[in-house]
C-alpha cells in the first residue's frame, strides 16, 4: 500500500489529470537513460505551464528561464524534449500531485553525490520521504518503492542496505510547483488528452494509436525488467507508472478501470485494444535496451547527454523503421543532430515509429602494441625530451633587447604608436610610468624585418610585461625577432614509429607522441604564482604519418617543445578551468582512428596548418637549419 499522500496520478479516469473540480500541483517530468522520470525545477515547471496556456501545442525553450538548460526545448506536441546541439531525444510527462504533497510547499529533498553537490530524489520518492518527516517517523524505508535504501531523519543520511555507505542528505524550500485546476484542454488529446469511448477511426488516429501501445509496451517492458532485479527473486510484480507521453489504449479504458473494488489505486498495466479494433500493419518498434543495473539513485539532475537508442546496435533495428543516424556537429555524420531531432519530433507526431541510431565513439587510440614494436622516428636523434625550469637568458636587459631589433627614425610619421594609442610624433604614454636610461620618451624605434614604427620606450613596457626571454614580438604583423619561447611546465616528451596507419594515409606507419606534464606550483611567469596549477588527461597522445612532411613536423614540434612553446597555464576553453595546463595555439591530433571530434584523421591540411602554426611561433624552417 503506498503511503498518503505518495500517490501521484488521480485513478478517476486513467489518464492521470484532475477532474473540473479538483486542484492538483502540476509537476514535468523527463525520462533517463535509467528508466526513471526526473523531475525539472519549479521555476521551469511555471515556465512550461504558462507556455502550455497559450500554446498547446508550441514548444518550450527551457533555456529562457534556466541557463544551464538553454540547449533545451520542448515539444508539446510530442510530448518529447529536444536537445538542439546533440539532436538528443527524450519522453517528457506532466504529472500531478496533492496541493499538501512536498512539490505543492515547495520542499525538495536532495542527497549528496560523490562531487560533493546535492541531486534531487525523484519527485514521488520526495513526496514519500516529505510525508514520513511530517509524521515525525524517526525512519524510511525505501524498499517498498524498488531502491536498498534507509532515511535517518535524526542523522539526516541515507544509508545502502547492501554495502553499507552513507550519504548526506537535506531539506531545502524551493519554489512550489505550479497548481492547476481541471483538466487538460482538449488539444493536449495527443499524447496526454482525453477520450471518450471508442478511438476515431481515420487512418491517421489508427497509427497514433497503434504507435502509443506499441511504446507503452515497450515501456513497461522496459520498466518490469529493471525493478524485478530491484526486488530480488521473490518474484512479485513491481508496480509499473505507464508513461503518460503515450497514454497507449488507455485512453479508451473503461472509467473504472484505473481503481481496485477498495478504492485503491491498481498498478497500471498497458491495456489491450478494445475487440473488434482492427489496425493497419507496421514495422514493430524495437525494444529498448534493457538496464541491467541501477545502484538506487541515478546523480542527473538535469537533462544527460546520453541519445536515445531504440536497439542496442544498428543491427537490431527491424527493417522497415527510418533510422536517423545522429553523429557529431562537424559534418562528418550524414545527417545534422538538430535535422534529425526535429524529423524525429515530427515523426512522432504522426505517428510514425522512429529510431535514433546511437552515435558512433571516437577511436583515441591504436590497438595495443609490443614495445619491440616501437621504433625510432627515422632522422630524429632519440626518442625522449624534457624540459625543466626557465632557462633565462642572462646579461639581456629590456634596453638592449629593444636596441637590437630596431633602429631609430629621424623622420617620424604623423601616425599612431599601436601600443599606447598616442601619435608618434608626440611622447610615448609610457611617459612617468617607466623610465630607462637612454630611451627618451619621444624616440621613435623601426623594427628591422618588418618596418612598424613604435615609441621605443612603448617596446620596454612591452618587453617587461612578457616573458623576459630575449625576444621581441611585433604586436601588429606577428613578426618575432630573436629566438622566442614559453612558459610551458616541466615535463617530459617521447615519440616512436608504431606498426600501424592514420586514416588518409595507408602507406604509411604511424608517428605517436607522448606527452606528461605533471601538477605543480606556478612560478614567476605564470598567471598566479605561489598558486598550485593541475594538469588534466596527460598523458596525452598525438599522431603524424610517418612520411616525410610527418617526420619534419615532429623536428619542428620538438623544438618548439625545447623552447616551452607546446603548452601553457591558463583557463581551458573544454571544461572553463582556471590554473591548469592547456594547449598553446600549436594544434595536435589526439585522435588516432576517427575524427568525430575534429582533432583526428583523415585532414589532408592538418600538415600544411600546423607548419604555419608553428612558424607562427618563430619555430619555421629556418630553425631546422640551425
Amino acid at each position: 500500500m503506498a503511503r498518503p499522500g505518495s500517490t501521484v496520478m488521480i485513478p478517476i479516469n486513467g489518464l492521470g489529470y484532475p477532474p473540473q473540480n479538483l486542484a492538483r500541483v502540476v509537476v514535468w517530468e523527463w525520462l533517463n537513460e535509467h528508466g526513471r522520470w526526473r523531475p525539472y525545477s519549479a521555476a521551469v515547471c511555471h515556465h512550461i505551464e504558462n507556455v502550455l496556456k497559450t500554446d498547446s501545442r508550441g514548444t518550450v525553450v527551457l533555456g529562457q528561464v534556466d541557463p544551464q538548460l538553454a540547449p533545451y526545448i520542448i515539444d508539446l506536441q510530442s510530448m518529447h524534449q529536444f536537445r538542439q546541439d546533440t539532436g538528443t531525444m527524450r519522453p517528457v510527462q506532466r504529472n500531478f500531485y496533492e496541493p499538501s504533497s512536498a512539490p505543492g510547499k515547495g520542499v525538495v529533498w536532495e542527497w549528496e553525490n560523490d562531487s560533493s553537490s546535492w541531486t534531487p530524489y525523484d519527485m514521488e520518492i520526495c513526496v514519500t520521504i516529505q510525508n514520513a518527516y511530517e509524521k515525525q517517523h524517526p525512519w524510511l524505508d525505501l524498499t517498498s518503492l524498488g531502491f536498498c535504501y534507509l532515511i535517518d531523519f535524526n542523522s539526516m543520511a541515507q544509508t545502502n542496505r547492501q554495502s553499507q555507505r552513507k550519504r548526506r542528505l537535506r531539506r531545502r524550500m524551493d519554489l512550489a510547483y505550479p497548481l492547476t485546476m481541471g483538466s487538460i484542454p482538449k488539444s493536449q488529446s495527443w499524447p496526454v488528452g482525453a477520450s471518450s469511448g471508442q478511438p476515431c477511426s481515420c487512418q491517421q488516429c489508427i497509427l497514433v494509436n497503434n504507435t502509443r501501445a506499441a511504446s507503452n509496451a515497450i515501456l513497461a517492458s522496459q520498466r518490469r525488467k529493471v525493478y524485478a532485479g530491484a526486488t530480488g527473486a521473490t518474484g512479485t510484480l513491481t508496480m509499473v507508472r505507464q508513461s503518460k507521453t503515450f497514454a497507449g489504449t488507455s485512453l479508451w479504458s473503461p472509467p473504472s478501470s484505473g481503481t481496485g473494488t477498495d478504492g485503491s489505486a491498481k498498478p497500471e498495466q498497458v491495456q489491450s485494444p478494445p475487440p473488434g479494433a482492427t489496425f493497419p500493419r507496421l514495422p514493430a518498434l524495437p525494444a529498448l535496451s534493457a538496464v541491467n543495473n541501477i545502484s538506487g539513485q541515478n546523480n542527473l539532475n538535469r537533462p544527460g547527454t546520453q541519445r536515445t537508442a531504440m536497439g542496442s546496435a544498428r543491427g537490431a533495428i527491424p527493417p522497415g523503421v527510418p533510422a536517423l543516424p545522429v553523429k557529431n556537429l562537424t559534418g562528418s555524420g550524414p545527417v545534422h543532430p538538430a535535422l534529425a531531432g526535429m524529423t524525429g519530433i515530427l515523426m512522432c507526431a504522426a505517428g510514425l515509429p522512429v529510431c535514433l541510431t546511437r552515435a558512433p565513439k571516437p577511436i583515441l587510440h591504436p590497438p595495443p602494441i609490443n614495445k619491440s614494436d616501437m621504433r625510432p622516428v627515422p632522422g630524429v636523434n632519440g626518442i625522449r625530451r624534457k624540459t625543466k625550469k626557465k632557462h633565462l637568458k642572462k646579461g639581456k636587459n629590456p634596453e638592449d633587447v629593444v636596441r637590437r631589433y630596431t633602429e631609430k627614425v629621424k623622420v617620424v610619421p604623423d601616425e599612431d604608436c599601436t601600443i599606447c594609442m598616442e601619435r608618434l610624433v608626440t611622447s610615448s604614454g609610457y611617459e612617468g610610468v617607466l623610465s630607462h636610461r637612454g630611451i627618451k620618451p619621444e624616440l621613435v624605434g623601426k623594427l628591422g624585418k618588418c618596418g612598424h614604427m613604435y615609441h621605443l620606450l612603448c617596446l620596454v613596457a612591452m618587453y617587461n610585461n612578457g616573458n623576459k626571454d630575449g625576444s621581441l614580438q611585433c604586436p601588429t604583423c606577428k613578426a618575432i625577432y630573436g629566438e622566442k619561447t614559453g612558459t610551458q611546465p616541466p615535463g617530459k616528451m617521447e615519440y616512436h614509429v608504431i606498426p600501424h596507419c592514420l586514416p588518409g594515409y595507408p602507406e604509411s606507419k604511424t608517428i605517436r607522441i607522448v606527452y606528461d606534464i605533471p601538477a605543480g606550483i606556478q612560478t614567476n611567469e605564470h598567471p598566479n604564482p605561489g598558486k598550485k596549477f593541475s594538469a588534466r588527461g596527460f598523458p596525452r597522445h598525438c599522431y603524424l604519418p610517418d612520411n616525410e612532411k610527418g617526420q619534419k613536423v615532429l623536428k619542428l614540434l620538438i623544438i618548439a617543445w625545447d623552447r616551452r612553446l607546446i603548452f601553457t597555464i591558463g583557463t581551458s576553453n573544454t571544461t572553463g578551468e582556471s590554473d591548469t595546463v592547456v594547449w598553446n595555439e600549436i594544434h595536435h591530433k589526439t585522435e588516432f582512428g576517427s575524427n568525430l571530434t575534429g582533432h583526428g584523421y583523415p585532414d589532408p591540411n592538418y600538415l600544411d596548418n600546423v607548419l604555419t602554426e608553428l612558424s607562427t611561433q618563430g619555430v619555421g624552417e629556418e630553425a631546422l637549419k640551425d
